[in-house]
């Protein structure tokens, strides 16, 4: 699951990382965002501001019955919804190319992903609940993308994240007011069971699978799914236990070189970091926020 790269596969992103926040701003957040901060150094995963949004499904609907290390379509419920596909060229069946999913933010305006996955924010479109050619909820445009200084600078495999800022959808909704976010989870035990969901590159629906994930090395998590072809990087990793995310395929060899073995850097106080940076800059008026640099170099 070495997943190639661009469309087939788990890409690269591209503007340059945002600057670390400065102190002043940092307190700023804490006083706006409480409920973020409060899951920063904690022992064990917690959900950063939780949200969730009137739904087709039934508010707090049970996850599906799962056999461990199984995949499986995934139903469509909640927590899947939330999950979509990113297109490039247009949206339609064969244009995704990686998974991404929604993420609480106070604008509702923010996905999660894998570093590697994409490049320039040009053209990237983001479908949850995709399924089957249709986007049943609606297409938001990406419009810019927050990585670490370490993924930037080194390629750093323990910082292969990423956070997409979309712009409103063309009935101007923001995503998260559509179909709610899954909260981010931060210090997870490594053994922990997870839900893993994606979109395989030629394929037009979800996968999930369950499994318990073990340590690789000392800052990536490793699970055994079976069929997670190239496309499911930035896919999810859901804490069974609390809904929390608490990873994404990608991490070492782009999210593993196999199908059947899928990796995710571990998330700690660096993406709790880049995840507050992410919630004060897509949250900054238009009027006030700071020029955005050129266009990267369109993918390969």
């Amino acid at each position: 699951m070495g997943r190639e790269p661009w469309r087939r596969v788990r890409t690269r992103r591209g503007r340059r990382a945002p600057r670390p926040v400065p102190q002043l701003t940092l307190l700023l957040i804490a006083l706006l965002l409480p409920t973020a901060l409060a899951g920063i150094g904690a022992q064990s995963a917690q959900a950063l501001a939780p949200h969730r949004a009137p739904h087709r499904a039934p508010h707090g609907a049970p996850p599906p019955v799962l056999v461990p290390d199984t995949t499986v379509v995934a139903p469509s419920w909640p927590e899947a919804d939330r999950v979509g596909a990113l297109f490039v060229g247009g949206f339609g069946p064969g244009h995704h190319f990686c998974t991404a999913g929604v993420v609480p933010s106070p604008v509702g305006n923010l996905l999660l992903t894998a570093a590697h996955c994409i490049r320039s924010a040009q053209g990237v479109t983001f479908a949850p609940g995709y399924r089957n050619g249709s986007a049943p909820y609606g297409v938001w445009p990406v419009v810019r993308i927050f990585t670490t200084e370490g993924w930037t600078d080194r390629r750093d495999p323990d910082q292969d994240f990423a956070f997409l800022q979309v712009g409103p959808d063309g009935a101007g909704r923001e995503v998260q007011s559509v179909v709610g976010a899954n909260p981010l989870g931060l210090n997870a035990a490594f053994t922990a069971a997870v839900r893993l969901y994606g979109y395989g590159s030629r394929a037009d629906v979800p996968l999930l699978c369950t499994n318990t994930t073990s340590r690789f090395g000392t800052l990536q998590r490793r699970v055994h799914c079976p069929s997670y072809p190239g496309g499911t990087s930035g896919g999810p990793w859901i804490d069974t236990a609390s809904g929390a995310v608490i990873g994404v395929i990608g991490g070492y060899q782009l999210g593993g070189d196999t199908p059947d073995v899928s990796y995710s850097a571990y998330f700690d106080r660096t993406v709790a970091r880049l995840y507050l940076d992410a919630q004060f800059h897509a949250s900054v008026p238009p009027r006030v926020r700071r020029p955005l640099p050129g266009p990267a170099d369109p993918p390969a």
